[in-house]
Parts: structure tokens; sequence; C-alpha cells
């Protein structure tokens, strides 16, 4: 599951190769991506070498590989930029295919259909994310007030606090939390990702629940809450 901007870079630099067999330089793909600075570029080059897909080759400049292409993309083609894409969803037990139907993982005479929307890792905004593929089901009076949504965890980054690879957690969509919650937060319209949020006067400090993850401080309005944490499923 790519960003809206991960997605445009990775197809312009697809369109490029496919164009000249040269990859775009930074200050091109900056212009294309309309972003004021090459750092943003350094952030998604890293970003979908991540995520698997694209690849820098040592010791050359301008070196990058397309390993793969989003799902929603066929391959050989790049969708308009216009264009939005379908997240892929898979479920909480690893290795099963999932299906094309919708999903219901909990019965309950007295539950919500809660539309789970895609992957949290490290990067899924959730303005990028256009459609679900399918629901799980909550008893009502474990949720409460408000609107909620549904994400499956990629990653080790909050093994600590009891969250692992392949959970789909439960979000209140909300745009502000208290010190320790555990939150979905957009980084600067870009990244999103699952962590503990900490207030540091006006900076926000976004806190990994695992030792292997340094924490990530933020200043002033670069960093959005998207919503908090309340439950969270686990298929064996």
């Amino acid at each position: 599951m790519l960003t809206r901007k991960q997605h445009e870079l990775l197809l312009f630099i697809h369109e490029r190769l496919k164009e000249t067999g040269v990859p775009p330089s930074f200050d091109e793909m900056k212009d294309a991506l309309d972003l004021r600075s090459k750092s943003g570029i350094h952030r998604l080059i890293t970003a979908l070498e991540e995520r698997g897909f694209i690849r820098r080759l040592p010791n050359r400049a301008r070196a990058l590989e397309i390993v793969k292409l989003p799902e929603s993309v066929a391959p050989g083609l790049a969708a308009p930029r216009s264009q939005g894409f379908s997240p892929s969803v898979i479920e909480g037990s690893r290795g099963k295919t999932p299906s094309a139907a919708p999903q219901t993982i909990v019965s309950d005479t007295d539950s919500v259909s809660i539309p789970v929307m895609g992957r949290i890792a490290a990067g899924v905004p959730i303005e990028a994310i256009q459609s679900h593929s399918h629901t799980i089901s909550m008893p009502a009076d474990l949720l409460g007030s408000g609107e909620h949504y549904a994400l499956e965890v990629r990653g080790d980054s909050m093994i600590d606090a009891g969250i692992l690879d392949g959970d789909t957690v439960v979000i209140r969509k909300s745009d502000s939390a208290d010190s320790g919650d555990i939150v979905v937060a957009l980084i600067d319209d870009e990244e999103a990702t699952l962590k503990r949020l900490r207030k540091k006067g006006e900076s926000i400090a976004l806190e990994a629940a695992n030792p292997a993850y340094e924490t990530r401080i933020f200043g002033p309005g670069r960093v959005r809450v998207q919503g908090k944490l309340i439950s969270l499923f686990r298929r064996y």
C-alpha cells in the first residue's frame, strides 16, 4: 500500500524508464511531484525501497530499478496521475488468500460493521484510501460513540504494545489525542504510521514500542492525528 505521492513517483520513474531507459534526476522528480525540496524525494525513494517497489543499484549515480508496480496497475502500464487506486487488503490470517467478497470476522446480534480501509505500517495516509475490501463486526457497546475504521498492521514496530504484524486495529476517527495515546499519525501530509504519541512542548514525538526503532520527533504543524486506537483483532 502506497501513499498518493509514493504512487505518483513510482509511476513517474516507471514511465521515464520506459521512454528513455534512464531514471529521472531528483530535480526532475521534485518538479514532477510539485515538491519544494529534494529531501521529500529522498523520503519517498526510501519508502518505495523499503516496501520493495524499487531497488537502488550501488556505485551508480541515478541508478534506480523498478522491482514491481502496485497491484492496481497492470504490468507495463501506468495509470493516469488523476486516477485513484484501491488498496489490496489481506486478512489477519497469514498466508490466506483473501476472498473478493466482503468478510466478517465477528458475528453478534447487536454489532456494528467496521470498514477495513487498508494497511498501516509507515505510509498509508487515510486520504489516499478510496474504497474498502471487507468489513469486520464489533459489538456496539465496545465501540462507543464516533466514527470508526480498521487497518491491517504491517511490521513489528509496536510489538511491545501487543500489536503484531497481521493484526487488525480498530481506530476511532479523531483529529486530536492525549500524550500516550496510540494513534494513526499523518506526517507532512505524505506518510502515516501507527505509533504512540508524546507531546513535548510544541513538538510531537512518535514513539515505537520496539527498541529496534528510534523515536521520531517533529516540529509544529508536521503531524496530524487521524484517529486513536481503541481495539484490535487477531487471527490464529
